[in-house]
Formats: structure tokens, sequence, C-alpha cells
């Protein structure tokens, strides 16, 4: 398993580095390979903030915590983590379709999951800012969309700061 430790306008001193990779270094715990697990700290005005992605088989966990503390920040996204792949244990087991999963300490059952809606729509080409501005006139916090200069389908969305974010098809 590697981890790696980044910092963005922070520098990441050893005793930092070495207390991310103990405390992300519990995930191994829960599955037989991990691939590679990317650490990255902030430091944004007076918040810091913890960003985790782990590649296990072809599943990316993702978390992220701030305080204002980067100590405490990291104990945080590290619990959060840990939660998610005990509430997604059985669904992640399924799609793994291996031995990919160590026994975890709690028995979770699967939630049946019912589809309610099932909703077609054309996508016509478009820019970023009509997709924008299309989505705030359908009232929805994201809004699918054929990308006029990629010719991919996209995802824009909006985020909890206010902000906007785009999801794009990885080539």
């Amino acid at each position: 398993m590697i981890i790696n430790v980044r910092g963005k306008h922070i520098e990441v001193t050893d005793a930092l580095r070495e207390y991310a990779e103990k405390r992300v270094g519990k995930l191994a715990k829960y599955f037989d390979d991990i691939e590679d697990i990317q650490v990255t700290l902030l430091v944004e005005k007076d918040r810091h903030r913890v960003e985790v992605t782990a590649h296990v088989n072809g599943i990316i966990l993702r978390g992220e915590e701030q305080t204002s503390d980067m100590y405490s920040s990291i104990d945080l996204v590290v619990e959060k983590l840990e939660k998610q792949i005990e509430k997604y244990k059985t669904r992640l087991a399924k799609k793994v379709r291996g031995a990919a999963f160590n026994n975890l300490p709690v028995d979770l059952r699967e939630e049946e999951i019912e589809v309610i809606r099932n909703k077609r729509f054309a996508v016509k080409p478009m820019d970023l800012d009509e997709a924008i501005m299309q989505m705030n006139l359908v009232g929805h916090s994201f809004y699918v969309f054929a990308n006029a200069d990629t010719e991919e389908i996209n995802v824009v969305y909006k985020r909890k700061d206010g902000n906007f974010g785009l999801i794009e098809p990885e080539r």
C-alpha cells in the first residue's frame, strides 16, 4: 500500500506526515489490497482541510473534513471513511466479487434499493455557462448535458459552498 501525503499552502512536516500515514494506514485492516491512498492537506485562511482518496480494486473511497486543527481533521476524515466502508460493506463486496475484504468488525445488511422514477430526456449540445443557466432555470442541484466543446456527456452541479463543479468522463 502506498500512502502519498502532500500539502497545499502548507509545508508537510515529518511529524504531520507520519501521523497522517499512521491514521490513514488503519484503512488497510478493511481490505486485502489497497492500491494507493492520496492524502492532501490544505490550509485556507484558518481552516485545515484533509482530503483522502483511496483506490481499492477499481473502487474509489473519498472523504474530506476540515477543522481549525490539522490533526483533528485527519482523525475526522479517517472516522468518516471507516463509517463509509462499514455502511457499504455488503454492497461493495458484491461489486468486487472476491476476497478483497477482511472480516469487518460490524455485520451490516444491505439496504433494499428501489428506483421509484425513471426519466429520459434529450441532451442538446451546449457550453458550460448555458448548462449552469439551464440547471438554475429548472431548480435542480445538478444538470446533465452534452458538452459542445468536448462532445461528451458532462454533469454540472452546485456545491455546498455556492460554487459549481463539473464532472467529465475520463479517457
